[in-house]
């Protein structure tokens, strides 16, 4: 009875918020799982109004997309730095009377008013980062100021090492050289100063964040954590009370199979990586305040992060295993693009846009016809259901149009989905654009190998900040 009553306790404890369909509503076992991971700059919880603008809404000031691996054997951690520009997408957001309001979108703006502002929720900011990245957010979690304090505090404290000392007077951060186990209030103020490590700037804020977040996992992931019931109970307690999600994991038991995904991942398959942007070059030199993409190497990165293709080696027995899986599906994939192409001039297709970029059917018909001279393919508008990849549906005795369909699009042989039963004469394929797709012309097939100049931040190690 008293387990109970704590169980119920811990459910009620829980903030759950209805984003509708901006998230999934749930993962699979045989999927990769995509969280999205918030820390608003609301100023709620005691003793928190003195951090300025205490009547503040909240924006997304650090936001985190964190992509499990379909085999559970490793993940990725995005940070999207808050001052990046972007297009914010019209919102539909659910009223306490139960209605829904739909928020314009704003073109142009920083992400960080992707929450919070005009009455935006978390689903908004799930919604702007799949405009960004390409990728559909699963779930949600949003923490506060709080949530620093009070889950550094339910672990003990969370080793930092500082390879200087600093003095922030805006953040009140005050720390020698060294190590420290930093919790509460302390542990805040590390997370939130801008001026003590690189060039004082949210870039390097965010670096700091990652290895602190690092630590903390390892503190989290610690024998002494997971065994101590006084320490399992004080986490369970805080981070409940802490946390706000989407109704797909809205309950203790949504979590702990959530938990239960994720529990048996080595830390070192866990790679913190940020956004590439550069300076917004429509600012002035010497005023620059914010970001923009870097698509040399922020595009295949994120093509990565959709391939599902790890950022760091994974244990060599879960690597051959996931090897030896890969060779195997890709082999039977390549064994599909053997073979002839038809001529352009063959080739039937209907185009569905599953998921990509507003008008991408349209864009991708006129591409088709007027550089490829493929005449025989129809606009068949919005699919029936969003995908997240791009799919080629073809029957045996069109293998030869698909061939050469691929070849044109820069479509993976994991994209192409042959029938069982021939087609009759005339009969078109259907290509479904998904949430991968980026324009015609542009290659889905994701790299192997993430670009040499990228951040990266690996949980298992401990790094000093400088």
């Amino acid at each position: 009875m008293g387990a109970y009553l704590y169980y119920d306790h811990l459910n009620n404890n829980l903030k759950v918020t209805d984003v509708g369909d901006a998230g999934t509503g749930g993962f699979k076992k045989d999927q990769p799982i995509n969280i999205l991971v918030i820390g608003t700059d609301k100023r709620s919880g005691a003793g928190n109004e003195g951090y300025g603008d205490a009547e503040s809404v909240g924006h997304a000031d650090t936001t985190i997309l964190f992509h499990v691996s379909k085999d559970r054997s490793n993940a990725t951690a995005l940070s999207i730095p808050r001052d990046l520009i972007t297009n914010i997408p019209a919102c539909p957001t659910k009223q306490p009377d139960g209605s829904t309001k739909t928020i314009p979108g704003e073109k142009g703006t920083r992400f960080n008013i992707s929450l919070g502002q005009e009455g935006r929720d978390p689903g908004c900011t799930m919604r702007t980062v799949k405009e960004i990245t390409g990728i559909t957010v699963d779930h949600f979690m949003m923490v506060d100021f709080n949530a620093v304090k009070v889950l550094s505090t339910a672990v003990g404290g969370v080793p930092v090492c500082l390879a200087k000392a600093v003095d922030d007077k805006d953040s009140k951060l005050k720390l020698d050289a060294g190590e420290h186990r930093l919790q509460g209030e302390e542990a805040l103020a590390f997370v939130r100063t801008r001026h003590s490590f690189g060039n004082h700037g949210d870039l390097d804020r965010i670096k700091t964040q990652q290895q602190f977040l690092g630590s903390m996992m390892r503190e989290m992931k610690s024998k002494e954590t997971l065994t101590s019931p006084k320490k399992f109970f004080s986490l369970a307690e805080a981070a409940t009370k802490s946390l706000n999600v989407d109704s797909g994991i809205g309950s203790i038991d949504k979590l702990t199979n959530l938990a239960g995904e994720l529990k048996d991942m080595d830390l070192k398959n866990i790679t913190f990586t940020t956004l590439p942007v550069l300076d917004n070059p429509a600012e002035p030199e010497g005023k620059k305040a914010t970001v923009v993409i870097e698509h040399g190497s922020a595009d295949p990165l994120l093509k990565m992060i959709q391939g599902d293709v790890s950022l760091t080696e994974v244990e060599k027995k879960e690597q051959a295993a996931k090897d030896a899986a890969d060779a195997e599906a890709k082999s039977k994939a390549d064994a599909l693009l053997q073979g002839n192409r038809a001529p352009a001039g063959d080739v039937r297709v209907d185009v569905y846009n599953g998921g990509g970029p507003s008008g991408s059917a349209s864009t991708t018909l006129a591409w088709l016809q007027n550089t490829k001279g493929v005449n025989k393919a129809s606009n068949r508008g919005n699919a029936p259901a969003k995908v997240d990849t791009t799919q080629l549906e073809y029957a045996p005795n069109q293998a030869d149009q698909a061939r050469a369909l691929a070849d044109m699009m820069g479509l993976p042989a994991t994209a192409l989905k042959m029938g069982s039963a021939d087609a009759a004469p005339k009969t078109p394929m259907k290509l479904t654009l998904g949430a991968d797709f980026k324009g015609a012309g542009i290659s889905l097939n994701a790299p192997q190998k993430a670009p040499e100049d990228i951040q990266r931040v690996e949980a298992d190690k401990a790094i000093c900040a400088k």
